[in-house]
């Protein structure tokens, strides 16, 4: 997969930036997007699977343990099945923040906040994929460590991915994901039209404590 062009304002957005950037900041923009544009292949990875309730959680056919917390249980009620991604720019995007980052503060910032604007890009274009001939109705796509799902059933749905061996992707001890900037999520599907319910900062573990909720939230707020 080739990156599709990012949205600097977003990634400005990211960066702390109200409104439109500064020349000085649109120019660093541009230069790390081409670069970044220029070097990085995405890829991604799904898995689909039967849903099913429990007084444990959430099961997954094929996952050995159950999705626990109330959101995710809010989240795929009424869904028969879910889609499991995982998607990363791959280590070439966290080189490229380590190198724009000997550069400068503001390079290093610009590339890393592309980067976050990059992988959620990635994520929209593989829905768009997965679900390409699918009529069916879904939800957004909600991931570890957001809401009370537990950040650490990362190893357990990389596993249920193979995502180790098929893209590369993989977690360290504390449940973050290597390369950086990479996602896993969980998509309810639904025969029927369902209420796709909250999501953003209204129910993000971060809430509170994240910069951007100052500035209308992430990309899980649209």
């Amino acid at each position: 997969m080739r990156l599709d062009p990012i949205d600097r304002l977003e990634a400005a957005r990211y960066m702390g930036i109200k409104g439109a950037p500064d020349p000085q900041i649109s120019a660093i923009l541009e230069q790390c997007e081409n670069l970044l544009i220029n070097s990085v292949n995405p890829k991604y990875v799904y898995r689909s699977a039967a849903v099913s309730l429990s007084e444990n959680g959430v099961q997954l056919d094929g996952l050995d343990v159950p999705l626990t917390g109330e959101d995710i249980r809010r989240h795929l009620e009424g869904c028969s099945t879910a889609v499991v991604l995982g998607a990363t720019l791959t280590a070439e995007a966290d080189k490229l923040i380590r190198r724009s980052s000997s550069v400068s503060a503001s390079e290093g910032l610009a590339m890393d906040c592309l980067c976050s604007a990059a992988i959620e890009q990635v994520c929209n274009r593989a829905e768009e994929e997965i679900f390409a001939d699918d009529n069916s109705f879904r939800t957004w796509r909600f991931s570890p460590g957001y809401g009370d799902l537990p950040i650490d059933l990362q190893p357990d749905i990389l596993n249920f991915l193979n995502a180790q061996r098929r893209i590369g992707l993989t977690v360290n001890g504390s449940g973050m994901l290597v390369p950086s900037k990479s996602v896993t999520a969980i998509i309810g599907v639904s025969e029927t039209s369902r209420e796709r319910g909250k999501r953003g900062c209204e129910i993000c573990s971060m809430r509170g404590r994240c910069g951007l909720s100052r500035l209308g939230g992430c990309g899980k707020n649209k």
